[in-house]
């Protein structure tokens, strides 16, 4: 009989931008992940499910078989708080109930060790997702042809001895406007926020992105961090003695290692603009 692997006890997790019921989901290595861990806190931080490319037709069972585990999970103890994004945000009219195990919010503060945590997808700073959702949507179809491109690249590419890339993520980086532009606009917007309310942390997801950084302003100093994706990255966040760290579920689904964390340092000066933009997200 074969002895039933033991599960790391965490105190929280944060996993975000599954894309369940699309081909790009990594379904399979998520559920492996998740009969990992024991959390006492699992936080679905967005695009868990992604509503905009559902199709009855494609809702295969590794994708049925991550949602059932999550049942067990809240079964064995673990609380699960859901937190719909840009792609599964009809789940956004239930905010606010209480199933027991199964909460649903639009973001959340969690108080560990002494620090506060607060805990939201993004979207609400996506200029894109605001004033052009019909452009954002044509550009998820547009994502959902693009992983199936990259499957036969990449399937070429082994066939010859060469490694598999991303087209995805090379795309998003032009659309985001690469590493040193865009996405550090995302990063300082909710940085200078979560400063703003006290927050030692803030965990986005959306941009698809894991990261770890402490951000520096005149303000103050928070930690910024983003759990990525179940599409091109596997990554998680785990808060474990006493601190969020990012893991990388690797390719052999054996181990996670934790990548490194980068100091920042970025300006005030659009502090105003910002906030006055994103009212909403500074409500308590």
């Amino acid at each position: 009989m074969t002895a039933k692997p033991i599960k790391r006890p965490l105190k929280a997790v944060v996993i975000s931008d599954v894309h369940l019921g699309t081909y790009g989901s990594k379904a399979e290595q998520l559920h492996t992940y998740l009969k990992t861990i024991k959390p006492e806190i699992l936080v679905l931080n967005g695009d868990f499910i992604d509503a905009w490319r559902f199709s009855p037709k494609y809702f295969p069972a590794s994708h049925l078989k991550v949602v059932r585990y999550l049942f067990k999970m809240a079964e064995e103890g673990a609380k699960i708080v859901y937190i719909p994004g840009n792609h599964d945000e009809i789940a956004r009219r239930f905010t606010g109930i209480d199933f027991g195990r199964l909460t649903v919010d639009n973001k959340i503060v969690l108080s560990l060790d002494n620090t506060t945590t607060w805990i939201f997808h993004g979207d609400v700073f996506d200029v894109v997702m605001h004033h052009s959702k019909w452009l954002a949507k044509m550009g998820s179809v547009g994502f959902g042809i693009l992983i199936g491109i990259n499957r036969m690249v990449n399937a070429f590419l082994v066939f010859f001895g060469g490694k598999k890339i991303s087209l995805a993520a090379k795309i998003k980086d032009m659309v985001k406007g690469g590493k040193g532009q865009a996405v550090t606009k995302f990063e300082g917007m909710v940085a200078r926020l979560a400063i703003r309310k006290g927050y030692h942390y803030v965990i986005c997801g959306h941009i698809h992105r894991p990261t770890k950084k402490r951000i520096l302003t005149a303000a103050g100093v928070t930690t910024y961090l983003n759990s990525g994706d179940w599409v091109d990255h596997m990554t998680a966040l785990e808060y474990d003695a006493g601190d969020w760290h990012l893991k990388h579920w690797n390719e052999s689904m054996t181990e996670v290692k934790e990548e490194s964390t980068v100091e920042e340092i970025i300006s005030e000066s659009t502090e105003e603009i910002f906030i006055r933009a994103f009212k909403e997200i500074l409500k308590s």
